[in-house]
């Protein structure tokens, strides 16, 4: 059983961050396996290269995620390794949803940066 949804925000961060190291890219692809093709919610977030599309497929493969843990048989060792990545899953999605927030305050106190700037040194167009 693969931890394909951490395995595809992996991808996704690469993406995003431009960083190509192949080994990563070829061990996440590796344990994802089938689901890269299947075209649902882990190819989407696997291929995913904004903020935006990481938050919103992550969050559609964590409710897949938890359909299948909670139709698990809890006596099923199996069952207890799907309720662990949902709590993996769900841990990732608080940190994803952080870093938006945080890349949206920078963001903010850019413009705001750039206002002050302005009102100290005006320029004359």
């Amino acid at each position: 059983m693969a931890c394909a949804e951490l395995e595809a925000l992996r991808l996704a961060l690469m993406n995003l961050n431009g960083t190509v190291d192949e080994s990563v890219r070829q061990h996440a692809e590796a344990e994802i396996g089938d689901e890269l093709e299947a075209g649902g919610p882990i190819a989407a977030l696997a291929n995913a290269s904004t903020l935006d599309e990481i938050q919103r497929h992550l969050d559609a493969a964590l409710v897949d995620l938890e359909e299948e843990a909670m139709q698990a048989d809890p006596a099923d060792p199996d069952g207890a390794y799907l309720r662990g990545r949902v709590v993996a899953v769900r841990d990732a999605e608080r940190t994803v949803r952080r870093l938006r927030e945080q890349t949206d305050s920078f963001l903010d106190d850019l413009g705001e940066a750039h206002h002050t700037l302005h009102e100290t040194f005006p320029t004359e167009e």
